[in-house]
């Protein structure tokens, strides 16, 4: 698989967002949290769209929010071949919880971790 993040694999819809906050489960692995849901996506050839976020509450600056979001979408696209969907599609959101800021070295491999407890709750180890 590529490592890249096309347009297509970003989550942006509103209503798909809303949905994840309403309806959708999580797993976590410190300092990160993935909250998913399985529902259809306008893209039928991406099984999964994307968000990042990183609460004002706990990073005041702006600056620091853009820069844990790139290190989170850096993380993703350096590891999202082992993410497995088995032919369903998930709109996923993974929020940073941590109030200090980590590196990518740190990030990364909670990003891994996270991945794989993804995988075992959606039953779609590969």
């Amino acid at each position: 698989m590529d490592q890249t993040f096309p347009k297509k694999e970003k989550l942006k819809a509103k209503k798909l967002i809303d949905l994840l906050f309403e309806q959708g489960q999580s797993v976590k692995a410190y300092p990160l949290r993935l909250v998913y849901i399985e529902t259809a996506l306008p893209y039928p050839d991406i099984p999964i769209q994307v968000g990042f976020s990183v609460p004002k509450r706990l990073h005041k600056l702006a600056v620091t929010r853009n820069r844990l979001k790139r290190l989170q979408r850096q993380a993703y696209r350096l590891n999202k071949s082992t993410l497995h969907t088995k032919g369903t599609t998930f709109a996923v959101l993974i929020i940073y919880t941590s109030k200090e800021l980590l590196t990518l070295s740190e990030i990364e491999p909670a990003m891994i971790k996270l991945f794989k407890k993804f995988n075992e709750a959606t039953g779609t180890m590969p």
